[in-house]
């Protein structure tokens, strides 16, 4: 197993646990969050720049109550690292449930930092149950 593999294991592991600084940690200062996304009014799934900016992510996951959050399976291949999630959370705001398969793609530099990120989400269903419908 790479240590990209084990970095990103780790990350999931201190999400579990709501171990947000211990995330941030692992990530480059400039950090490109969700790049190459265009925001489509979804508060969890914005284009962001920086680990300042991360914090806003992992704030917005509050109005979101967790079912499952479960990684079926992580890939690696050069500096990347993909993991596939089973996603169950519900919109507190809506009541309406997501159920995901989504993916991750985990970008590394040459430090081991993550330099960016990328979810891989049904954006239609997550916007419908962001906006209750």
């Amino acid at each position: 197993m790479g240590k990209n593999i084990e970095t990103v294991q780790e990350i999931y592991a201190c999400f579990g646990r709501g171990d947000i600084p211990a995330i941030l940690a692992k990530l480059r200062e400039d950090i490109e969050w969700e790049h190459d996304t265009h925001d489509h009014g979804i508060p969890w799934i914005v284009p962001r720049k920086g680990r300042s900016e991360v914090v806003k992510f992992f704030e917005t996951l509050s109005q979101l109550d967790f079912r499952r959050f479960e990684p079926l399976s992580i890939l690696e291949g050069g500096n990347q690292v993909a993991a596939f999630i089973a996603l169950e959370v519900v919109v507190k705001a809506t009541g309406r449930a997501i159920h995901d398969l989504e993916a991750h793609l985990w970008t590394f530099d040459e430090r081991g930092q993550v330099a960016r990120f990328k979810h891989l989400v049904d954006t239609h269903g997550h916007l419908l149950a962001f906006r209750g419908e």
